[in-house]
């Protein structure tokens, strides 16, 4: 599946839902993009709720669909609440967790930083985005890394979940626990990602 390199705006939109967990992008237009935008009242099957709950949460993670199905199908072998597991699985990538303790802006961006080899865990140099993180990982920056946007992103936006705990003026993290579910973006219905998936697997 070709990578989408469009307007995250836009993409916010159609789903109507924030991509970017800020509500700037359905603040002035809370309806979808195009012409006929604002006709669209035809309310969807029950297929389409749960393909929009899918792509909803993959949209705000970044995840392509091969990806996202593997990591689902991990998930369903925890012995926790397939949701909340998938949840935590998700909320331990390594990009993800950037962005959480506020190194980034957003995921994007946070998964640029990991890609060009900017970041350590646990002291050494990982440049996988898709990087499981585990409980007790500290994820820092390298030290010669001076970049103007990670101190710009921790000025203007300090990690705020209780799940991580960041240390500024050392440019590191800790990744403290698994997140609870209240924790979590909750206007995403992960029953409804569930039923998705038990049609397919």
């Amino acid at each position: 599946m070709s990578k989408y390199t469009g307007s995250s705006w836009k993409k916010s939109r159609h789903l109507g839902f924030s991509t970017l967990e800020t509500g700037e992008e359905l603040k002035k237009r809370p309806y979808g993009p195009g012409q006929h935008g604002q006709d669209r009242k035809r309310k969807p099957s029950e297929y389409g709720v749960q393909l929009l709950e899918k792509q909803k949460l993959r949209t705000l993670y970044g995840v392509n669909e091969r990806q996202f199905r593997r990591l689902f199908i991990l998930a369903k072998k925890d012995p926790t609440v397939t949701g909340l597991a998938f949840f935590r699985i998700l909320e331990s990538r390594l990009d993800n967790l950037v962005y959480r303790m506020g190194f980034a802006r957003t995921r994007a961006a946070a998964r640029q930083l990991v890609n060009h080899g900017h970041v350590l865990v646990n002291g050494k140099k990982v440049d996988i985005a898709s990087y499981l993180c585990s409980v007790g990982d500290v994820i820092s920056m390298k030290e010669e890394t001076a970049l103007k946007c990670v101190k710009e992103s921790l000025e203007s936006r300090p990690a705020s979940v209780g799940y991580v705990q960041v240390d500024a003026e050392k440019f590191s993290g800790t990744f403290l626990r698994a997140p609870e579910r209240n924790e979590l973006p909750l206007d995403i219905q992960e029953s409804q990602i569930i039923e998705y998936y038990n049609r397919l697997l």
